[in-house]
């Protein structure tokens, strides 16, 4: 069966990824890997303030439940996505790198990955 590292390690190798972390909804890392000078532990430790902000919102909106949000910055995209009741997954992506295809990836797997976490 496969583990949070090998779920983490290929994420990480696809084209365009800079970060993939994975961490309990308190902003803990639980695993990650990051290019260069990204902190994983620093960028975990950003999500549960942003993830509780969407949830509030889907709440006033009557959209139901949390399930992803992508951030849109200059340099690049964030995906943040929960992947199961403790644990919430963080994507760094490059600019131009595919995001259709990890969004998808990340929705027809959703089971598969919350197996692992």
């Amino acid at each position: 069966m496969a583990t949070i590292r090998d779920l983490v390690g290929a994420l990480r190798r696809r084209d365009g990824v800079d970060a993939v972390i994975v961490l309990g909804r308190d902003g803990l890392l639980i695993d990650g890997a990051a290019e260069g000078a990204l902190d994983p532990d620093g960028l975990a430790a950003h999500v549960p303030p942003m993830v509780a902000a969407a949830i509030d919102m889907g709440t006033a909106a009557g959209r139901g439940i949390f399930t992803l949000m992508v951030l849109e910055y200059g340099a690049g995209t964030a995906i943040v996505t929960s992947v199961s009741p403790e644990a919430i997954l963080l994507v760094l992506l490059r600019e131009g790198a595919n995001l259709a295809a990890l969004l998808y990836d990340l929705r027809r797997h959703r089971a598969q990955i919350a197996a692992i976490v």
